[in-house]
This record gives C-alpha cells, structure tokens and sequence, in this order.
C-alpha cells in the first residue's frame, strides 16, 4: 500500500518569527537542545528526564513531592507516575494563578447559537468552579465518587469539569447527542453516583430536549442519587423531587470559597469512553498528573499555545478534546473557546464569523466540515477579518489533498500551517503532530511528538520507511492511560498484545525519506483487493478531487475471487445529478489513480455518511450497513439515519 503523498513537496516552511517565538523552541533552549532530532533522542530514550522536564515547564505543582518520576516495575503497560507525589490538577489549572496578574485575564469565552456571548476571568472561574465545588459536596459527594457530565457546550460545562475534579471525584464526560441507552451504560459501567445535565440547547433555531434523556437513563440507575440541571434553553422539565436540583437552586447560592482535595498524582480524575467494535465501550482510565500534562505539552508544543492567546476546538465534552481544550489551555495560562450551536446556522461562514468576533489564534477543525464548506468557495471569508488565526489544527480523521490545501491556500492565504495531530483518547493527545519549527508537506505530520517513541512496523515487526505499516509506540508516556475501567485484560488484549511490550494503536501509518509521517486510516478499516492492500483514504483521495464530490467513503466487501472487493459512497455537491455519467466518470478517475485490479465493485450515491460529532466518518458502521451486519455501538452517531440510506442503497 503507498500513498501519493510521499513525493509531494514542502508546503510550507516556518519563518523565523514562528521559530524564534515559539514554546518548543523556548524548551529546547532551556535545555541546550540543539534541533528537534536531538529532543526525540533524549524525549524517548530518557523518559524520566523528559517527563520532568515538562512537569517543571508547565509548572506542575504538588502538595506533597514525588520520589521517583516513574517506576516500571509491573511492565510498560502499567508504569506509575510522580510515585508519592500529592496534587490536583485543579490547583494546577485555577487555584495558583489567584493573586497574581493572570487572575484578571480571560479563561473562557463563549457563544450561543443565538449570537449571545459571556467570558469568564480566570478568578470568576475559580469562584464558581468553587461554587459548584461545594453544592457537590452539599449532596455528600466527595473523593473517589463519580460524577456524569451530559451538557451542551455551556460554560457551565466547564465548571460543572473542573468541580468534579477539585472535591477528588472522577469525572465522566458523556457526548451531548447520545441518546437514553448510550447514557445509562456508561454512567452504570463508572457507577455514577450524581450527572450534570441541562433542560435542552438550541439547535438551528430550535430547543431539543436533553432532561428528558437524562430521566429516561437514569430510570435505570439506582446508584444515581442527585441530578443537577442547568435552565439552558428555558424548556419546562419534569422533576423528581429530592433527586433532582436546579443548578441555580444549589450551585449560584453557595461559597465562593473551596478547599481543593489533596489527591495522589495517579489518583483518578476521569473515565473517558470510547466506542468499540463489538461489547461495552471501553472506558480509558486516565489521573490528575496524567491526561492534563500530556494535553498542555501537545498544546503547548504543537499548536504553539501562549498566554495571551485563544484557542478553539470543534468538538463536544464527551470526545477527549473537549477536556484536552479546558485542561490544556488553563494549565498554559491561556483562554479556551467554546460555541453552542452549529456551525452553519444561521448561514454557512457561522465559523469565520467567530473567528473575527472573538480574535481566536488557534482554531482546530475536521477535514469533513472543510469538505462540507469548500462548495461555497472564498466568498464565504468575505467581511471577515481572519488576521488573528495564527494556526489551524486538525483531528479526528485523515485528510485528502484537495481539502487540506483549500485551507492551506484559500483561507490560511498559504502562510498558516495546519497542525495536524493524531493520536487518541488513550493517548491523552498525540502521538504525531506538526508543530511551529519544522516544515509541512499536504496532509502531513511533521514529526512524532516529543517523548512519544513512535514507529512504524511491517507484519512481521520491522520498522519500515516509506511503506504502510501498523503505527506502534515503544516507550512509556505520562499521558497513556491507566488501562480501561475495571477490565485491565482487555486494555492489554487491545493495545499490548501483538508484539511484547510494544503499544499497537490500530491506524495504518507510514514515514517518508523526509520524515514526514502519514496517518492512512484504522488498521482494520484497510482493504486488500487480490493480496495488495488498499487503504481507504486513498480511493476516498481520488473522488472528492472530483469537483462534484464532497464526501466519500471507501469499504471492502468480500469477494469470492479476490477475497475482497471495494465498494464506494459518495456525497454530493448541491444540486449534482447521481447518475450513471457521474459514476462511469468516477470510476475512470479511480481506475487510472490506482490501476484496474482495484476498481470498484460498485459506486453509491447517498445523502449523507454516520459520522461522530467529531465529524469522524465511522467506516465500519457503512460497512456494517451495507452488508446487514451488526454495526457494533452506534450511540456516538450524530446521524443514525445515513445507515438506513446505506442499506437501501445496495
């Protein structure tokens, strides 16, 4: 399998201005490393000097110290961190910076769908992540209990974060889309023993109801004591008296004062779901010196994050970059976005509306809602001073070339680079990323983050260049989760299992002669047509170069004669006829960029793909549809309905 872009050129090349002034560079000089080659060397061949290193760059700081930075002596799969230290991440995140000048300085901003706006001091933060702080403890929560957070991307939501986490309690962040099934499971798997949740959001001009979800699972749930609702949307709820409490009732009456708990570094501070092919998702296990660090190091590092900066990522709490955007950018002393609604509602230039309005630096993006906005072309920038964005940042998905470089050119005026970042909710971040020193190629990663010993393996456990191989990792990570929740075998089963201590990620990967690596999709998302395997991204590649196409996904079916057999979907621009022109013209493309042994069975015209809020497209789900198979856990869906377009469509 090989990929185009392996002889494309360097797009682009940082100047001196975002050399000279960024993070990595002021770390590397901090330690007299020379070049970035240097700092992979010592990252991952040292990991204790480096995990302290970041520790004291980011200014962790504990209550009690720790006596060794990590201690391997139950195997590389489950290493503890910062043994013996005692801290909290909160007092990391707000608590350090009262009485000092950064106090004054934003923490969050946000918007509405309605256009209504609020920002938030990091000492009015403080005060009513205090607040909320005490309400919990007020219902008798504390250290070690669970807390469900099921709201729509208020500023609450990141109060409602941070709260848990400073009365010692483990947070679990639940999607805003999930429906009564996908809640009830997850919050019953984490034993929650109180949720956040709101009456409803607004959404393209109307109110969905989210209470009456949060009722229906927690009909399920005995252990759910205390439900705490914020009147977001202004819908009339039912409530269960002495279960249920307003967030206005409990939360805005109490203190502005709070204890911070004192926690152990690797004491719990949150379970983060993912979904799996088949069974129970998996819940990721992650600490208070853990995911925090790993998230303000990648911030830091990759996306070139300053105080005085505002970052916003297109995502939901309930996905990883959700808390990764909270914690990252509090533990930087910088300001962190959010938006509550969608982004094309009123009218489809929503996004660089509040790209303008608020100054935001840094604003990380999918290449499916790229995709989805490329047909209204530059006039969509029009009015809007985008001078602010210094980096674009991307997550979630493998972008074609067409995609990547309208953003490259036509929005970032071909002098702002897009950080692409991959890796995962295990990972707490990445494990590769672009970043401000080193040169970019289309669709590209730079480099393997610092302290992350990535590799790419052939079947047989060899490290390749310039080939497509399983994307591993050899050495620990502050960042690496603590296993899954209560099944630790299946966490060593999913990622540790194939070749001895060695972390299996399950994306396809490949490096080039000049370095840059190449994330190619989900290792068992690959086809292989007649013994030569075909990563998807690659026929996805060729049909939305076509003018007509937006979007498209590629799938293998079994085929009797070449064991398997690619199958196409493909949306279309407006008011594009789905004909046979269009898919003979189509499959000529595919035949000429890949050969003919690997054209398509067949070319499908649908409406839509299932995708996560994320915008990630679920290949496994089309293909589950398409051949009448079980799909697995489809709750992180946002459009369930395109599966039943695919099953017509056979």
């Amino acid at each position: 399998m090989t990929h185009p872009s392996f002889s494309d050129p360097v797009v682009w090349q940082p100047s001196e201005d975002y050399i000279d002034h960024a993070r990595l560079t002021e770390f590397m000089r901090l330690h007299g490393i020379a070049d970035y080659a240097e700092l992979m060397q010592r990252s991952t061949q040292d990991v204790a000097w480096f995990t302290e290193a970041v520790l004291q760059f980011l200014d962790i700081r504990f209550y009690e110290p720790y006596s060794q930075v990590i201690d391997l002596s139950k195997g590389i799969a489950w290493p503890q961190w910062c043994v013996g230290g005692q801290m909290n991440i909160v007092h990391n995140c707000l608590d350090k910076y009262i009485g000092t000048p950064t106090e004054a300085q934003p923490a969050l901003v946000w918007e509405g769908e309605d256009g209504a706006t609020r920002a938030l001091s990091y000492a009015e933060l403080h005060a009513q992540v205090n607040q909320a702080a005490n309400a919990l403890r007020s219902l008798g929560l504390h250290k070690g209990d669970a807390i469900g957070i099921f709201m729509p991307m208020a500023p609450e939501i990141a109060v409602a974060l941070l709260a848990i986490a400073k009365i010692g309690g483990i947070i679990l962040p639940l999607f805003s889309g999930y429906g009564m099934e996908a809640v009830a499971s997850r919050l019953a798997d984490g034993g929650a023993k109180a949720l956040f949740t709101a009456d409803g959001f607004p959404r393209r001009g109307r109110r969905v109801n989210m209470k009456a979800i949060a009722d229906l699972a927690a009909a399920q749930l005995p252990q759910l004591k205390h439900i705490i609702v914020l009147n977001h949307a202004g819908l009339d709820v039912p409530f269960t008296q002495g279960r249920d409490h307003w967030w206005h009732d409990l939360v805005d009456t109490q203190s502005a004062q709070a204890e911070t708990e004192r926690t152990a570094a690797e004491d719990p501070l949150m379970i983060i779901y993912t979904s799996g092919t088949t069974g129970r998702p998996k819940g990721a296990l992650h600490t208070h010196c853990g995911f925090p660090v790993k998230a303000a190091q990648d911030m830091a590092f990759g996306t070139d994050v300053h105080p005085d900066h505002l970052i916003y990522w297109m995502t939901d709490m309930g996905w990883m970059m959700g808390p990764w955007l909270v914690f990252g950018a509090l533990l930087l002393g910088a300001s962190f976005f959010l938006y509550d609604g969608a982004h094309d509602h009123p009218s489809h230039d929503r996004l660089w509306a509040l790209v303008a309005r608020h100054r935001i630096t840094t604003l990380g993006v999918s290449p499916t809602l790229i995709r989805a906005l490329i047909p209204f072309g530059a006039r969509q920038l029009n009015g809007h001073d985008l001078s602010s964005l210094r980096y674009f940042a991307s997550t979630g998905e493998p972008w074609n070339p067409d995609p990547w470089r309208w953003l490259f050119e036509v929005v970032g005026e071909s002098k702002r680079p897009i950080i692409n970042y991959s890796g995962g909710t295990e990972i707490s971040g990445g494990i590769v990323m672009g970043n401000p020193i080193l040169p970019l190629k289309a669709t590209g990663f730079a480099a393997a983050c610092p302290g992350i010993a990535a590799d790419v393996y052939d079947e047989n456990g060899q490290p390749v260049t310039g080939q497509v191989g399983e994307l591993v990792i050899t050495a620990p990570w502050i960042g690496m989760t603590r296993g899954f929740w209560q099944d630790p075998q299946r966490y060593e089963e999913t990622y540790w299992s194939r070749w001895p201590d060695v972390w299996v990620h399950g994306d396809w990967a490949a490096r080039d002669a000049d370095g840059q690596w190449y994330i190619l999709g989900r290792s068992d998302d690959t086809i292989k047509v007649a013994g030569k395997r075909l990563g998807p991204a690659e026929v996805e590649s060729v049909l939305v170069a076509h003018p007509e196409v937006v979007e498209a996904a590629a799938i293998g079916v079994p085929d009797e004669l070449k064991g398997s057999s690619v199958v196409c979907f493909c949306v279309l621009a407006a008011g594009v006829a789905a004909d046979d022109a269009l898919r003979r013209e189509l499959r000529a493309s595919l035949v000429a960029a890949l050969g003919k042994p690997l054209a398509p069975r067949a070319i499908l015209f649908v409406s839509d793909l299932p995708k996560t809020r994320n915008a990630k497209v679920m290949r496994r789900m089309v293909r589950a549809a398409y051949l009448s198979e079980d799909p697995g856990d489809t709750s992180s869906l946002v459009n369930p309905q395109a599966m039943d377009e695919i099953r017509r469509a056979r």
